[in-house]
């Protein structure tokens, strides 16, 4: 199976859904939240389950609270992974929803935030968006980038972005272990013209900062720390524009 870890830990979807509402936005259905005034846009891409995770779009109005608008856009079009589908299993799935496509969708929903009056559009990508992500800095479609416990990039992705760029990481993942994030890091040294940070979590496993149990103290702290890490580098990066 291709990144077994991207669904070793389903969300839990028995929390509230958001202050935000649904709307289209270039053709996508799009969750948003935060003034439709803010002169600064967020758009957040989300992990193989899609946009509607109660924790993704909590994720979203905490941004939103810091003077952002934030978008989260269904890059999977209807059709996010669904655990126990046996007619539809995470390979086929995947073949369908290759992350190196996800571009393709970003591209118009970010040039709509743009012409929207948005003056800097950041992203952020959570395991499956990262490399979305990646493509949009080395396209400098974004201002500023986070990935968060990334997913399907390699060291050559990172070599070619060219904005700021975040990169959290987690002590336990197979996907991208601390081996592969520290030799991103070790790139981004190389690059001292790009403002970047790269951080590894300790004690926590991939999908730590979006699938965190909403009744554990330990994993709610630990997710929070990177959300903190996030806006506080958005805000570093965009709020000069």
């Amino acid at each position: 199976m291709v990144g077994g870890e991207c669904i070793s830990n389903h969300p839990i979807f028995n929390t509230s859904s958001g202050v935000g509402y649904v709307t289209n936005i270039a053709g996508v259905n799009t969750y948003v939240t935060g003034s439709p005034l803010a002169i600064l846009a967020i758009v957040l891409i989300s992990d193989v389950y899609g946009f509607k995770p109660p924790l993704l779009r909590k994720i979203a109005d905490k941004v939103a609270h810091h003077g952002y608008f934030v978008a989260v856009p269904d890059f999977f079009h209807g059709e996010p992974y669904t655990d126990g589908n046996v007619s539809r299993p995470f390979d086929p799935w995947f073949k369908d929803h290759d992350p190196a496509k996800g571009i393709e969708t970003a591209k118009p929903i970010i040039e709509a935030l743009k012409r929207k009056g948005a003056s800097a559009v950041g992203v952020a990508g959570f395991c499956w968006g990262a490399r979305t992500v990646t493509n949009l800095g080395k396209a400098k479609l974004v201002k500023a980038s986070v990935l968060l416990h990334p997913s399907f990039i390699t060291a050559d992705d990172i070599r070619g972005v060219e904005v700021p760029i975040a990169i959290l990481g987690a002590e336990h993942d197979t996907i991208s272990p601390p081996k592969l994030i520290k030799q991103f890091q070790q790139v981004l040294n190389a690059k001292p013209e790009i403002d970047s940070y790269v951080k590894i979590f300790p004690n926590v496993s991939h999908g730590w900062t979006v699938r965190y149990d909403p009744n554990d103290p330990k994993a709610v702290k630990a997710a929070g720390k990177a959300h903190k890490i996030m806006i506080n580098w958005f805000d570093k990066h965009l709020k000069k524009y």
